[in-house]
């Protein structure tokens, strides 16, 4: 259980800077409501749990070969985020609430998912993190591996349900005026995200 509270402390610590995963589940949050924002954040909360398997089972040769590809998946999750900030900078507020439908969430949950995957250094936070916590020696007990990666998946989901709670309590005071102006101003963040990871690839 001691594993499983680390995880937790774990999956929250790295869940809670606001990126552009952030940035684009408070849009989502605000613009389509609660659910849609939480289950977006589902989806980087997967992400985080994929990389807390890696270093938790020690499976070198996953992440290595991550770690080889990470200019292919800065280049792709650059791109994707650039096309995300476009879009929501263009996107217009709906007069009346719609009705979220499964395949929206499926969408939503997808998009963040593989937008957190092309990130392979965030695998690197998750083993300097273990091995500050002395918690690096958990190959070959996969009981204790299991009880870290649930602690890392619950722990970020936490903060996600948090945020999007948060979040969808002040939608009511948002007028299709304002909810143009956090589409323009999420959708100018999120793209700047996007540069930035593309041009790291030109300073290289």
């Amino acid at each position: 259980m001691e594993l499983f509270f680390q995880g937790l402390l774990l999956g929250f610590s790295v869940a809670a800077p606001v990126g552009p995963i952030g940035v684009l589940c408070i849009r989502r949050t605000l613009a389509e409501g609660r659910a849609t924002g939480f289950v977006s954040g589902l989806g980087a909360a997967t992400a985080d749990a994929f990389y807390g398997v890696i270093a938790g089972f020690g499976l070198t040769f996953i992440s290595s070969a991550l770690i080889e590809q990470q200019v292919m998946l800065k280049l792709v999750g650059g791109a994707f985020l650039c096309y995300l900030g476009v879009r929501t900078f263009l996107a217009r507020p709906a007069e009346h609430a719609a009705e979220i439908a499964s395949t929206g969430l499926v969408g939503a949950y997808g998009s963040i998912l593989f937008l957190t995957l092309t990130n392979p250094l965030t695998i690197l936070a998750f083993v300097a993190m273990f091995a500050g916590l002395g918690i690096v020696n958990t190959r070959g007990d996969y009981l204790a591996a299991t009880m870290l990666v649930a602690g890392v998946f619950i722990g970020s989901a936490m903060w996600w349900l948090l945020l999007s709670g948060g979040v969808g309590l002040l939608r009511a005071r948002f007028n299709p005026r304002a909810l143009l102006w956090v589409n323009r101003m999420s959708g100018i963040i999120i793209a700047s995200f996007g540069l930035l990871a593309l041009g790291s690839l030109v300073t290289r």
